[in-house]
């Protein structure tokens, strides 16, 4: 008997169900992966709710590991028994087995637990575009990451830390900062009680960050133009806080000739090579040590809603996975 997590409305976490699924044979192209582990990622609560559609009813969840126990014809890249994570769609990683396109698979090296990849996969991936494709980071360089102690923000802090950029974040508590700074942040500017502008102006005697990597959105997004110097980028990558208001495009320019990009990851994962040399990076600075996931909360899969209310309460750290 197998169970899944499924969604026949959007809404808050009461939504998510948890179902008897028949999980059936891979067709051509496809393999039946049995999931270890899987990631909770914030792009889940935008297809629980509606932010970002789904065809309901419909599976939830981009990111796990697991094991290969089926595969379907024409797969050769692939056999029974191999080890793999994913972090792209289609939906329907909260589920303790599916079937889904190989395409998507990547192979998973020995040094790498499962519960470690279903925790870096998709924050993991996301760092690495941030970092490394949308605005190649340069030794020297500082930017300005919002939630530092999130997922992606301790990945990204101790990745831009073995690059040699100076990263400063941002937390809503002193514990949060602290969480940061030990990851490889630079400096850590409490939004609660300290002036984020000033703050960073003061760290950057004046001139501004090179870059501002936002997930936040609504609530930060006109603080965070101001922290840019001039032909500074900011990278929206998220809405936690709901979506980036409109505006015009003329601030860009009294801000100082500002770039301004809305990249997702699945953009760069939709090529096969660039989404393997992706993951290929990713797995070396972990087993390198460069870059150690953080685990900061486990919830049994059955119990998906409750770890969709943490994540929204703002109050976890790291990763968060799922046990089916």
């Amino acid at each position: 008997m197998t169970h899944a997590i499924r969604i026949e409305r959007t809404g808050g976490p009461e939504v998510l169900q948890w179902q008897q699924v028949e999980v059936g044979e891979p067709g051509p192209g496809e393999v039946r992966v049995r999931n270890a582990a899987v990631g909770v990622n914030f792009i889940d609560v935008y297809h629980r709710t509606g932010l970002y559609p789904l065809q309901l009813p419909a599976g939830i969840g981009l990111e796990a590991a697991g094991v290969i126990e089926a595969v379907g014809q024409g797969v050769d890249e692939f056999r029974v028994g191999d080890r793999v994570a994913y972090c792209h769609g289609p939906t329907g990683s909260y589920a303790q087995a599916r079937v889904m396109p190989a395409r998507v698979l990547v192979k998973l090296p020995d040094g790498i637990e499962f519960e470690t990849a279903a925790a870096m996969m998709l924050k993991g991936l996301t760092a690495q575009f941030l970092l490394r494709r949308t605005r190649r980071l340069q030794p020297g360089d500082v930017a300005l990451f919002h939630a530092a102690a999130g997922g992606v923000g301790l990945l990204a802090g101790q990745w831009a830390r073995s690059l040699g950029v100076q990263l400063i974040g941002t937390a809503g508590s002193e514990e949060k900062c602290r969480l940061a700074l030990s990851n490889g942040y630079a400096h850590c500017i409490n939004y609660a009680t300290e002036d984020l502008v000033a703050r960073v102006r003061e760290i950057t005697a004046g001139k501004g960050v090179s870059v501002v990597y936002d997930s936040v959105g609504r609530d930060t997004w006109e603080r965070s133009l101001n922290c840019l110097q001039p032909f500074g980028m900011m990278v929206s990558f998220g809405n936690a806080s709901g979506p980036v208001p409109p505006f015009a495009i003329g601030e860009l320019a009294t801000r100082g000739s500002l770039y301004v990009t809305r990249p997702t990851l699945m953009t760069h994962l939709a090529d096969r090579a660039t989404q393997l040399e992706m993951a290929s990076e990713l797995f070396d600075v972990v087993l390198s040590g460069k870059v150690r996931p953080l685990i900061g909360q486990r919830f049994a899969l059955r119990d998906a809603a409750d770890a969709h209310r943490a994540l929204e309460s703002r109050a976890t750290t790291g990763s968060i996975v799922l046990q089916p």
